[in-house]
């Protein structure tokens, strides 16, 4: 039996097992507003699959959290870069973006609330829980580039550009691609948390609280297991793409 085989066994087994424990719970409390058994979940996910609003709320939700988090990506690599090289820009924005990194993330979508108008609130807040992600793993990419590399670079007149690509962003490439899937999962859920609380029209987070509010507790694990699928599924999308690139590299 192959590695892949196994190991695809085992996730099996260990969602069955998990499966029945819910089940069996679900069965024992008899109360399916409390603890909705996953047969229940499974019949009204079906029905939001094939409801029309359901894929377009969806994608909007996607295409605020994905803008988001391209912005995030585009500038923590521009803030690793200033900061590896200019001392003064680490000391301003360094204490910042620690302070954006260890508070509360409702701290900040409340604030933002009253500032951003709700329809980019999401993508706001995406963005700027990330950044701080993006910009520590860049930037220790940066520092663990090997001087010898670049020295040897330097020796043979390979200029900036090429430097660039043949030394600096392959030493930078493992740790951006730890920061994008790592990221990417930080941002869908704090994107989705942001859209609970400000609720713009066409959004998971509207749809979450409207079920919450009506009791509909199935149809609020249903979305859940929505927002789980798709931050698992577009994780391994982002890992296969860069994985893909490094081997065309």
């Amino acid at each position: 039996m192959s590695g892949k085989v196994r190991r695809l066994l085992i996730g099996l087994g260990v969602a069955v097992f998990w499966l029945a424990v819910w089940a069996v719970a679900a069965v024992a409390i008899g109360q399916e507003l409390l603890l909705p058994t996953p047969w229940l979940v499974a019949a009204t996910l079906w029905r939001l699959v094939l409801e029309a609003d359901f894929w377009l709320t969806v994608g909007m939700s996607l295409l605020r959290v994905v803008g988001g988090f391209a912005t995030a990506m585009v500038v923590g690599s521009l803030l690793a870069v200033l900061t590896t090289r200019f001392r003064v820009v680490h000391t301003l924005f360094s204490p910042l973006l620690h302070v954006v990194r260890a508070a509360p993330v409702a701290s900040f979508i409340i604030m933002a609330y009253v500032w951003i108008k709700v329809g980019i609130l999401p993508a706001f807040i995406a963005f700027l829980m990330v950044v701080p992600l993006v910009w520590e793993n860049v930037r220790q990419g940066i520092l663990h580039t090997d001087p010898k590399l670049l020295e040897m670079a330097h020796v043979f007149r390979l200029g900036r550009y090429r430097t660039l690509l043949s030394v600096r962003f392959p030493s930078v490439r493992p740790y951006l691609v730890a920061a994008l899937t790592t990221g990417f999962g930080f941002a869908w859920k704090s994107g989705i948390a942001a859209e609970v609380i400000c609720q713009p029209k066409m959004s998971i987070g509207q749809n979450m609280y409207a079920a919450k509010a009506y009791l509909e507790t199935a149809e609020v694990i249903a979305w859940t297991v929505v927002v789980v699928l798709l931050s698992m599924v577009l994780e391994r999308l982002l890992l296969r793409l860069f994985k893909r690139q490094e081997g065309k590299a």
